[in-house]
């Protein structure tokens, strides 16, 4: 009976394998076929890239504490041991290589992690603040400082942070370099306003600031002190130069047409106005005032072709020397002194990689533009800096290059170049090569980095594609050749009229921008999408610009189920503050209505993670909240009641009868309401976000209970407490009071 039964399955896997086969063997195949092509391409290289980055994600994900360096170098060193018997098995060497390069990007994450660790404040402090100014950004109502600390109040070196990130008012006319001593109010760098959120706390800990806040008071400006390190001293002198040469560029075009030729040239955004950088963002181009890619493109273009027409204007030069590597290896010099003296940002600094890498190439005379080069130049971005691919900058710059790489081929417009033709039709086939080619670059990139602008972001801008193809033209031609001209003159003090034709330019970049924001709908924001669609979308611009064969119509498969995800987003109900100070509850209306007093920025994250394009004045309270001086609460429509305590006095009465209480307090023992968020949960878990059903409120937190990291104090009560006592301070109009930016910090400081 037992044989029959063997028989009969066996008989029964032999038809279904015997229906399969017609299918099997085609795709078996095609993909062998395609793993060939990958081989004889030499496209495997660039994975090694995106395994280096999967072990710097499997750290900032999944690690708890602080793993040893050791462990992840010995598995490499292991693996390495087995690589001399695969040389006959490609795949299983591929495998191996890719673990290994998994294994180094660990390392590199546990290595940099323990290079910038240092103190991180645990609660807000008033204090005496004694430092030196490392760097300071202008802005129209003062200015943002970051100063090396020497001392703050009676905190040792084992707990005062290294630095601090801190903004004053204009009361004094300050500079980089600066010893200086104030009473200044720091807190905690602040982490994420909402589940999923920007956390300025892990940007913040990598920078090396371990508190931010404000100089409140008289500033002092003290003598310099001889133990500064050189290091801070050559950041104070560059960045110093970088502030006057703003002033230079402002000064020769006035508004903010100088604003933003400064911001393309120094780097320095803080004059630019909200206003003016909602009509850029609008019209899709915000990403021209971040030094990042396109200026070290631009710069490198420049200083190449200048150095190049120079040499080629002597014949015996033309001839006899190697001109082209000659204003290769200028232009490397060239865009390296730029980034230097650009603030070395880290969206500047990636791109200096990638840059040099390309240029590099045409040294040893290899493409200057190739999948190769930008996965050599990702290993390098990521060695020094592992936590830059988990932010836009790097995400967005290296997806736009292997876009516009992989669809090379396809944008040479070579369809309207004729060999033959008079040169009317040379001028106009150029002429629609130079159109076409401009949509079609920018429509490639745009969709390669739409998934992490998205994410990051919450916003579209559906025309961009118009604002970019006809300012691009204007920053290329005539913008960045006047930045790099204006630099030369500069020590010559000769650059006024070079600034003032740059100003010009800028002008019409910003007249169409602002026709653009016009346009009904110029941004759209769009709901936050969650981490496993990013991935899926993420692993779709990988697989589908990095294969050389017709592999690559794989990625597809992640392309529609990560738009699936995106489109459909889970969205909560409610939202509430990570210092438990307010939260933000969907009416009946279907749009989320403010419950208590919740900061304005915070407000605005939660608006548009909701998809919500308002602001945040635009937010009133709940009208069917019941507010006094001790709270307020509100019943939903399925009977389900929501307190916001902020009284202990309103305590007892809201845990009797709330299902869901909010406070800033420790709830009292015994506390009868279903869901608790409190002092101890908030202080646990962060900020917090729940969604109704009628199962029961399912709750969301941006901290995992147990989750130890390195960027986050092991406590951080909500409720500011000074050190030492300090008496109330004044915050009459003028004075030097905290605002909104001292605590909180977009995705938009790390460079779009």
């Amino acid at each position: 009976m037992a044989q029959a039964r063997k028989a009969a399955v066996a008989e029964r896997f032999a038809r279904l394998a015997a229906v399969r086969r017609p299918w099997v063997e085609p795709v078996r195949a095609w993909l062998e076929a395609g793993w060939t092509r990958e081989i004889e391409q030499r496209r495997l290289f660039p994975w090694l890239a995106v395994a280096f980055a999967l072990g710097i994600l499997v750290f900032f994900t999944e690690t708890q504490g602080q793993p040893a360096l050791a462990a992840p170098l010995v598995a490499a060193a292991g693996l390495a041991g087995l690589t001399p018997f695969l040389a006959t098995r490609p795949m299983a060497m591929a495998l191996v290589l890719a673990a290994i390069a998994a294994f180094l990007g660990f390392a590199a994450a546990t290595l940099r992690v323990q290079r910038v660790a240092g103190p991180i404040l645990s609660r807000t402090t008033i204090a005496p603040l004694t430092g030196t100014i490392e760097g300071l950004d202008e802005r129209d109502e003062g200015a943002r400082l970051i100063v090396r600390v020497e001392g703050f109040g009676t905190l040792g070196p084992e707990t005062r942070p290294t630095r601090v990130r801190v903004s004053y008012r204009k009361a004094m006319i300050l500079k980089p370099g600066d010893r200086i001593s104030a009473t200044a109010r720091l807190l905690p760098p602040p982490e994420a306003a909402r589940p999923g959120g920007y956390d300025f706390a892990r940007d913040a800990f990598f920078r090396g600031i371990g508190a931010v806040g404000s100089l409140v008071g008289k500033i002092e400006v003290l003598p310099p002190h001889d133990t500064v390190p050189w290091q801070a001293r050559l950041a104070s002198t560059i960045d110093a130069a970088r502030n006057a040469l703003t002033r230079r560029i402002t000064d020769a075009n006035g508004g903010q047409a100088g604003a933003v030729a400064a911001a393309l040239v120094t780097g320095k955004r803080g004059l630019i106005s909200g206003a003016t950088n909602d009509v850029l963002r609008a019209a899709g181009i915000y990403h021209v005032v971040s030094i990042s890619g396109l200026h070290m493109v631009l710069a490198a273009g420049v200083v190449f072709w200048l150095v190049r027409a120079i040499l080629a204007l002597v014949p015996f030069l033309a001839l006899h020397w190697p001109i082209k590597k000659i204003a290769a290896a200028c232009a490397m010099l060239g865009v390296t002194a730029y980034c230097v003296f650009s603030g070395w940002d880290i969206a500047a600094e990636r791109s200096l990689i990638m840059t040099l890498v390309m240029l590099g190439a045409i040294l040893v005379d290899r493409p200057a533009l190739s999948m190769r080069n930008l996965a050599l130049a990702a290993l390098i971005a990521l060695t020094r800096e592992p936590e830059g691919v988990l932010g836009p900058s790097f995400q967005m710059s290296f997806g736009a290059v292997a876009g516009l790489i992989a669809c090379a081929p396809l944008l040479g417009g070579h369809a309207f170049r004729r060999d033959g033709a008079g040169r009317f039709a040379r001028a106009v086939g150029w002429l629609l090569a130079a159109i076409v080619g401009t949509l079609a670059t920018t429509l490639v990139a745009q969709i390669a980095t739409a998934p992490f602008a998205t994410y990051h972001f919450q916003t579209v801008q559906p025309f961009g594609l118009v604002g970019n193809a006809l300012t691009l033209p204007l920053v290329s031609l005539a913008v960045m050749p006047a930045a790099v001209l204006g630099i030369l003159a500069y020590p010559f003090a000769l650059d006024q009229p070079v600034w003032w034709a740059m100003g010009l330019a800028v002008r019409g970049m910003l007249t169409i921008s602002t026709w653009i924001a016009e346009f009904g709908h110029a941004t759209y924001v769009v709901p936050a999408y969650g981490t496993g669609a990013l991935a899926l979308l993420a692993c779709a611009v990988v697989m589908l610009t990095l294969p050389a064969s017709s592999l690559r119509w794989l990625g597809l498969i992640p392309a529609i189920v990560g738009i699936g995800l995106a489109v459909r987003p889970d969205r909560y109900d409610l939202y509430i503050d990570r210092d438990g100070a307010g939260a933000a509850i969907r009416d009946r209306t279907g749009r989320l209505a403010m419950l208590g007093r919740p900061p304005a920025f915070v407000l605005e994250q939660w608006l548009k993670a909701d998809g919500d394009g308002r602001k945040a004045a635009d937010i009133k309270a709940s009208p069917a909240a019941r507010c006094d001086r001790l709270g307020c609460t509100l019943q939903m429509s399925d009977g389900r009641t929501i307190a916001l305590a902020t009284d202990k006095r309103a305590l007892p009465e809201d845990c009797a009868r709330a299902d869901i209480l909010i406070t800033q307090r420790e709830a009292p023992p015994g506390c009868a309401a279903k869901v608790i968020v409190d002092r101890a949960f908030l202080k646990t878990h962060g900020a917090t976000a729940i969604r109704l059903t009628r199962d029961g409120p399912i709750v969301t937190t941006a901290r995992r209970p147990g989750e130890t990291v390195p960027w986050r104090t092991s406590s951080t009560p909500p409720v500011a407490v000074s050190e030492p006592t300090t008496p109330s301070l004044p915050t009459k109009s003028g004075s030097n009071t905290p605002n909104a930016e001292d605590a909180d910090a977009g995705p938009d400081d790390e460079a779009q």
